[in-house]
């Protein structure tokens, strides 16, 4: 199809669902699109001024970049007009038909149809281009891209209804002109008053002019002029002394920054002076984005040097368990020519990222202080800060003091390892946890016995990074941490004498019956021991020290991935009846057939999947029959 000819092109799925949302779930808060815009045309504006660093050719006769706001109460319109980077044909196309996210289908999915509830998960999604039409019936874009020819520009025209029409244009200046056909019940963006008020409010802390039309009155014998007034204090934000910013322009900044309509949780400023000279802005979200799991989504800071915009998502600022932080940073010292890749080489980014790590994280502590604001922070971000022992060695005191779990003294994910160590019994020397699939399950598991009866505390571990995190993570504040499935249970000075001689002294007596059940169960088991654990179970199943646990496997299983062969210690309670049953057992068949109940128990008891579950039944089944007669 050639270039001159008028197209109409359907819009995504995924876009029509998004546009019939934003519709509805956002008609509360409608201001919000003229944000949304600025802040688009503020980012064109900024890609432009980096590519004119190589290419000044593109700035045209126009090298002051702005944004223009113009309204025309009459024929109820409302025109955003900049002189950025500007579109193509193909960037058109891209940008304002698709949502190019990975995870698009599956955010659409979480959508409920309640709009207080689907208007949050907007947020998480950002909200873009498409909020025009929450005011507009009809959105025209005409569009030229920087260094292109007068005729290479486009039109795009929307009625926001499935479809949009694309068309050859002649432009003279370069960049993006959005006119919105405004509702009939949105005719108030069509006033100077009210648009001034939102741009002042929303978009106050752009670091580029946003000009709104200012109609001068109309003397006698004259016509009346236009004029062009800068609304906003155009001085990026980060750039302003502390003490003269309020927290509401910190919070309307990380809105912009983020496109998020949500307020933070959490930020820091911060300006280093010395070596090396660069400052910092960052924000904690209240929400976690809904590809926050996906390897692939964009993440990281906005870089500036010297205020002039480089890299949307530099990542290599900050770790991937961070990927949540937003801001931006903005260098004395870098090259304005730097790229990705030299950013991946440059001894400085190491320097920086260590420090800015440090201040996230300190950040965090401060949080922490505020036990129901970090639990907000938690139960969005919890599992991604999990990751950080493993990657980050040398932080990773500081992360393990962030981690909040669940215990037996606590259901909720609140404790952290400092409470823990204050709450530990005298004479008490390790962290106790036990990693499982769900708190129900790691609640009544067998392991836990002998910590109830001595009172002690156990960690209950339920994420599905959590084995993984274990392994990262050795020791807290000299305690090391104890795993209380696996190995042999060692509880030092909590555990008395006597405790210590009846465990001889079973051990001596049920020599034979251990010797028995390992015969029956050589297959499944590694070795039968005599226990420490239990005081109500007949058994359970216990890991060696360097075996996978049920968590990893299931992860290696889930990757196509084969977990290597490993087979767990039994572990018999001398003091049940069922092991004095066991042990009574004279018919060698009816002795293996509840030793393999036994196995069997112990293992659905450990949150393992039984590899003949319908063996299982019919031994149970057997057993019962023979009980009933």
């Amino acid at each position: 199809m050639s270039q001159a000819e008028k197209q109409t092109l359907g819009f995504q799925t995924e876009v029509k669902q998004l546009l019939h949302l934003m519709v509805h779930a956002l008609y509360s808060n409608r201001e919000i699109f003229l944000r949304e815009l600025i802040s688009n045309a503020s980012d064109a504006c900024d890609k432009l001024r980096f590519q004119a660093i190589k290419h000044p050719a593109l700035l045209e006769e126009d090298p002051d970049l702005r944004v223009q706001v113009s309204y025309d109460e009459k024929a109820g319109t409302l025109t955003l007009d900049d002189n950025g980077i500007g579109m193509d044909r193909e960037d058109v196309i891209a940008n304002l038909g698709t949502i190019a996210r990975s995870g698009t289908s599956e955010f659409l999915k979480q959508l409920t149809g309640d709009q207080k509830k689907d208007s949050s998960l907007i947020g998480q999604f950002g909200v873009g281009f498409y909020s025009a039409f929450i005011v507009a019936d009809e959105v025209t874009v005409e569009t030229r891209k920087a260094g292109a020819a007068l005729a290479d520009a486009v039109r795009w025209t929307s009625k926001g209804d499935g479809e949009f029409t694309v068309e050859p244009i002649e432009k003279a200046g370069r960049g993006t002109s959005i006119t919105l056909k405004l509702k009939e019940d949105a005719q108030e963006f069509a006033s100077g008053f009210r648009l001034r008020n939102i741009i002042q409010k929303y978009s106050d802390h752009i670091g580029l002019p946003i000009q709104l039309l200012k109609e001068t009155e109309e003397q006698e014998g004259e016509e009346a002029t236009q004029e062009w007034e800068t609304v906003n204090k155009a001085n990026a934000l980060w750039t302003r002394a502390k003490s003269e910013i309020k927290e509401e322009e910190y919070k309307e900044f990380y809105k912009h920054v983020a496109h998020d309509f949500e307020e933070p949780l959490t930020w820091s400023h911060n300006k280093v002076e010395g070596k090396q000279e660069y400052t910092s802005l960052l924000y904690v979200p209240k929400r976690a984005p809904f590809d926050l799991y996906q390897r692939e989504a964009p993440r990281g800071l906005k870089l500036y040097v010297q205020r002039v915009f480089i890299l949307d998502n530099a990542e290599q600022f900050l770790p991937l368990y961070l990927r949540f932080i937003k801001g931006v940073v903005d260098s004395s010292d870098l090259p304005l020519n730097i790229s990705r890749e030299i950013l991946q080489q440059n001894p400085q980014i190491d320097s920086m990222k260590s420090a800015l790590t440090k201040r996230v994280l300190s950040m965090l502590e401060k949080l922490a202080k505020d036990e129901d604001k970090y639990q907000e922070f938690w139960k969005e971000f919890g599992q991604v800060l999990k990751e950080g022992p493993g990657e980050d060695f040398a932080n990773r005191e500081k992360i393990a003091g962030l981690l909040r779990f669940s215990s037996t003294q606590e259901e909720e994910q609140k404790v952290s390892l400092s409470a823990y160590l204050e709450r530990m019994q005298e004479g008490q020397d390790k962290i106790y946890y036990l990693v499982g699939e769900s708190l129900s399950q790691v609640k009544s598991s067998p392991h836990l016995e002998v910590f109830r009866k001595k009172g002690i505390e156990v960690l209950l571990l339920t994420d599905r990074i959590d084995e993984w995190l274990m392994s990262h993570l050795n020791e807290f504040d000299g305690k090391s941490l104890v795993d209380v499935a696996r190995g042999d249970l060692d509880l030092g000075e909590l555990d008395s004498d006597e405790d210590k001689k009846a465990q001889e002294k079973a051990s001596e007596e049920k020599k034979d019956l251990v010797e028995r059940v390992k015969k029956v169960l050589d297959e499944r088991v590694s070795e039968v021991k005599i226990s420490t654990r239990l005081t109500d179970s007949p058994a359970v199943l216990v890991m060696g020290a360097g075996d996978l646990g049920v968590q990893m496997r299931k992860i290696l299983e889930a990757a196509g991935q084969q977990a290597p062969d490993t087979k767990p210690i039994l572990e018999i309670n001398p003091e049940h009846p069922l092991i004095g049953r066991l042990e009574a057992e004279s018919q060698e068949g009816r002795f293996t057939e509840l030793a393999q109940v036994l196995c069997d128990q112990a293992a659905l008891a450990a949150g393992e999947t039984l590899e003949d579950p319908g063996q299982f039944v019919q031994r149970l089944n057997r057993l019962l029959m023979e009980l009933s007669d």
